[in-house]
């Protein structure tokens, strides 16, 4: 993540001509390896205190009165001590270490701990500048412990007034090295299958928000920008094509959904989203920013678009092949965890498949739409307008070849 991505980051060398989606989120692999113990093994290192919940949230996390300013150092220790307090009543302040893993393309995140070894490590993470236009902060807390409760995310520990604190998860983010390796593919189906079939509450039947969240995003649009040089590029890039004009309905003609099932998804899983534990044998996925319902494909064909930037866009045959393991593993999981067993068809393969690859066309459009408003309001230096162009050109070089594809009689 700029100022400097990661090693083995995403969009290294920070080059737009790759889909490698630039770091939307807050996390950040480091040199060591952080070790956050649950609450339950914490115990025997001493106390992890959770405030109850304030009034008029009853079970969820706490929400602290604190806001955490990021801009200096000394302002982010001073706030960060402060919801210590509540967290972490026995820790000595003088012997906090403030450690930030990244400034991140949307948040900054910083852990704090006490100690070398790092056993325990609270993340505060402090929202970006005008993530509110992209993100649904109440959507992503309440996904957050869904999921927790579920044990697909680590503990919330609590909010604040722009931000949240939780649980640091053991393990390795994925990079180009991990991608094409079957098993941890498997397990990455396995993980997505567990989350998808999370119930709704109470029998409520699931909407998408993807066609709403995405004409939210294309009335933000920016008309023009204070840099000059960006408007040069936008007039340049985009007076000749439809980009400007493309209306959303045409492309919800294209994706048959009528009937495609409604999940709980994360709809973020960059390979850095993606938390591989070797000793476990298992992955996690981190950052739920813009979890919540959405159509099944669509997580899959986003990951196979952020997959395929990664390692610089697979050649079709190798993404169709991945593409078919994938849709087999995760079928099989899927009906495993719904408790509907039986033998994976290859025409259930192929409508996925399909599915998948039309879904990955909406997704090339939605972080096209979000990397032109990123452009107009971020104050980190990437080439958001570069990386939307990117997108946007990948969205037009696949529409004829998905508009093509016919669901298996």
């Amino acid at each position: 993540a700029p100022p400097a991505l990661p090693r083995g980051a995403p969009g290294d060398g920070r080059d737009p001509s790759s889909l490698s989606a630039p770091r939307r989120s807050s996390w950040s692999p480091v040199a060591v390896v952080v070790v956050v113990v649950s609450a339950r093994s914490a115990l025997a290192h001493g106390p992890i205190y959770i405030p109850r919940p304030g009034p008029g949230s009853p079970g969820g996390p706490p929400s602290l009165d604190v806001t955490v300013q990021g801009s200096r150092r000394e302002q982010c220790r001073e706030g960060a001590l402060s919801l210590l307090q509540h967290l972490r009543p026995h820790w000595d302040p003088q012997e906090v270490t403030l450690q930030v893993f990244t400034d991140g393309i949307t948040n900054k995140l910083i852990g704090c701990y006490v100690g070398n070894a790092m056993e325990d490590v609270v993340l505060v993470r402090i929202y970006g500048n005008k993530t509110e236009l992209l993100v649904d902060r109440d959507e992503e807390v309440k996904s957050f412990r869904v999921l927790q409760a579920h044990g697909c995310a680590p503990q919330l520990y609590c909010t604040f007034n722009n931000g949240l604190c939780y649980e640091f998860i053991q393990g390795e983010a994925l990079d180009p090295k991990h991608v094409c390796n079957p098993a941890i593919f498997r397990l990455i189906a396995r993980q997505l299958a567990k989350i998808h079939a999370i119930h709704a509450h109470n029998g409520w039947i699931p909407k998408s928000n993807l066609w709403l969240k995405m004409r939210k995003y294309f009335s933000l649009i920016p008309t023009g920008f204070a840099d000059e040089d960006l408007n040069k590029r936008m007039t340049a890039e985009f007076e000749s094509t439809p980009l400007l004009k493309e209306p959303v309905t045409p492309l919800k003609e294209i994706i048959a959904t009528a009937g495609h099932p409604v999940v709980l998804g994360h709809n973020d899983l960059l390979c850095k989203n993606i938390i591989y534990n070797e000793k476990q044998g298992d992955v996690q996925f981190i950052d739920y920013e813009y979890s919540g319902y959405n159509y099944l494909a669509y997580d899959i064909g986003n990951h196979f678009n952020e997959f395929a930037g990664v390692i610089g866009l697979l050649k079709c045959w190798l993404i169709k092949k991945l593409e078919g393991f994938f849709s087999r593993c995760f079928i099989f999981f899927y009906e495993n965890y719904v408790d509907s067993v039986s033998d994976v068809t290859e025409k259930e393969v192929e409508k996925l498949f399909i599915q998948v690859n039309q879904f990955a066309l909406a997704s090339h459009f939605f972080w096209g739409l979000w990397a032109l408003i990123q452009a107009k309001y971020s104050t980190i230096e990437f080439d958001f307008l570069g990386y939307a162009i990117v997108r946007f050109n990948q969205y037009f070089k696949m529409k004829p070849e998905v508009t093509a594809l016919k669901m298996p009689e």
